[in-house]
């Protein structure tokens, strides 16, 4: 995957990794990955993909663009998580 120089980071990236860590994830950014995901996440063994997206952006600015929607459609991994809280993170991680 290429890499992109100036990447944007949703607002609540912060504060999403920052709960997922204080609840003993490991956290990797890969949003500088052209079409891929936000972060990757793993917690008790299991690996996440979690794309971010703002909740305080209009609808039409949290549609995944058209290269995430393809890598998620294409992956054959990890499930491919799109959250908007750390609440959603969080719950996404604790579910067995």
């Amino acid at each position: 995957m290429p890499l992109r120089t100036a990447s944007r980071v949703d607002g609540n990236q912060p504060a999403v990794v920052s709960a997922l860590r204080a609840i003993g994830c490991s956290v990797l950014y890969t949003h500088q990955l052209k079409n891929c995901f936000d972060i990757l996440v793993g917690y008790r063994g299991r690996t996440f993909l979690m794309e971010i997206k703002d909740p305080a952006q209009p609808l039409s600015k949290r549609q995944l663009t058209p290269g995430e929607e393809e890598f998620r459609c294409t992956w054959r991994g990890s499930p491919y998580h799109v959250v908007l809280t750390p609440d959603d993170a969080i719950r996404i991680v604790t579910t067995p």
